[in-house]
């Protein structure tokens, strides 16, 4: 599996999931930097993604909802605070409403991604979630957090095995 650990730090208010992957660093932006390739990890296989708006620019915002198994459709957005390809990007996480205006009703998270290179061919990234207070993490791992963003990264090497299959 993709995920090779997840820590969760309720004293510094963190929750740290790291993966490794066969392909470049930058091959693995291209997951972050593509909405089409995003939608296609970003949520759980029981949740896909659909990517409604793509600006990963510093001062840029992605909006996207997804599909539930019930055909409910949660929405949510990243306002980008740092995208530096294919090193690092860093974005407000959180949950909005129909009208894609922030919904107060459940926290937002600070992301912070880092993707290396630890040899030839093999890329690390680290996902760090940073939460607002023990409140909000406590929240957001109750709702499932964990298990669906590492269902999501899970979904990662199939994407990336089909660079290796020739197309027709």
């Amino acid at each position: 599996m993709t995920v090779t650990s997840v820590q969760k730090d309720p004293d510094n208010l963190t929750m740290t999931l790291t993966a490794e992957f066969d392909a470049s660093p930058e091959r693995v932006w291209q997951l972050w930097a593509d909405p089409r390739q995003l939608e296609r990890w970003w949520g759980p296989p029981t949740y896909p993604a659909t990517i409604d708006s793509h600006d990963l620019r510093v001062g840029g915002r992605v909006d996207y909802h997804m599909t539930g198994p019930e055909g409910d459709q949660p929405r949510g957005y990243w306002e980008i605070s740092e995208a530096d390809a294919p090193r690092s990007l860093a974005f407000l996480d959180g949950f909005a409403n129909d009208d894609l205006t922030h919904n107060t009703n459940l926290p937002t998270t600070e992301a912070r991604v880092k993707i290396e290179e630890i040899g030839e061919g093999r890329t690390r990234m680290v996902i760090d979630s940073i939460f607002p207070n023990t409140e909000a993490m406590e929240k957001l791992i109750n709702m499932g957090m964990e298990e669906g963003f590492t269902l999501a990264l899970g979904q990662i090497d199939g994407i990336l095995a089909e660079d290796a299959v020739p197309q027709r």
